[in-house]
């Protein structure tokens, strides 16, 4: 990995349907890990972190991964000398409120700029972007600010679900709920669907994954399809601004 070039492996979800937790993106976090055979497990956005910390600590023994959780000490100064760092998902507004408090937004972008992998799912996705405006979860808690990592200039939504015309759901559809997000921010979303990943290394942007790609939403235009596979770099060129004001 070239320094200078963020080495990320941001996933939509963590399992597969008929796969176990983690089972259907072994390759690619090896491919992300390059030869790393540790890395700090951050579990903040679930309640029980031992058990979460468990979970992955299983998931990740058949690759020879070495599994430490953040809370199993000083979470700031087990990232600083991690490896790599693996983010979970849960509700992203908890994980947020939690880096926040732990002080690690600072710290993580400084290891990623140094070329240390970054991996996230979901909620760990989410907060891989500028802002958690973009999650599909409940504020369950309230986080000093809304701004996170930063790592990837444009916005995520992991989970993507197409709109179902035969559904009986009454509340607005994901596409209606980012088109809702574009009208006060002019900001690319990556909609990315179950099962598919966004691969950054050596200054490339690939969508890819075990599924049938994704959506790019943007303000003034119609969505567009992407293929899993696809190159999105260009993505970074389209970058704009978010809603003048507080991040809260």
């Amino acid at each position: 990995m070239t320094q200078g070039h963020p080495n990320l492996l941001l996933l939509s979800n963590s399992a597969a349907p008929g796969r176990a937790y983690l089972e259907h993106a072994h390759d690619v976090i090896l491919q992300a890990l390059d030869g790393r055979r540790s890395l700090v497990f951050v579990p903040f956005a679930l309640a029980d972190h031992d058990a979460y910390t468990d979970t992955v600590r299983r998931a990740m023994e058949p690759l020879g991964i070495t599994v430490r959780g953040a809370h199993e000490g000083t979470p700031r100064d087990l990232v600083a000398d991690a490896e790599a760092v693996f983010v979970g998902g849960g509700n992203t507004f908890r994980l947020v409120k939690a880096i926040h408090e732990l002080d690690l937004i600072g710290v993580v972008r400084a290891r990623v700029a140094e070329g240390m992998p970054y991996l996230g799912s979901s909620a760990g996705t989410n907060v891989a972007t500028p802002s958690l405006r973009t999650t599909n979860d409940m504020p369950i808690v309230a986080p000093p600010s809304f701004e996170t990592f930063g790592l990837v200039p444009f916005q995520i939504n992991p989970h993507y679900l197409d709109p179902d015309p035969t559904s009986t759901h009454q509340g607005e559809t994901r596409e209606e709920r980012l088109v809702q997000f574009l009208e006060e921010n002019d900001v690319p979303v990556l909609a990315m669907r179950e099962g598919t990943w966004l691969r950054v290394a050596d200054g490339v942007m690939r969508l890819d994954g075990v599924a049938t790609g994704g959506r790019i939403f943007r303000r003034g235009a119609e969505p567009v399809e992407v293929a899993s596979g696809a190159d999105v770099t260009w993505l970074v060129e389209r970058v704009g601004s978010f809603e003048v004001g507080s991040e809260r």
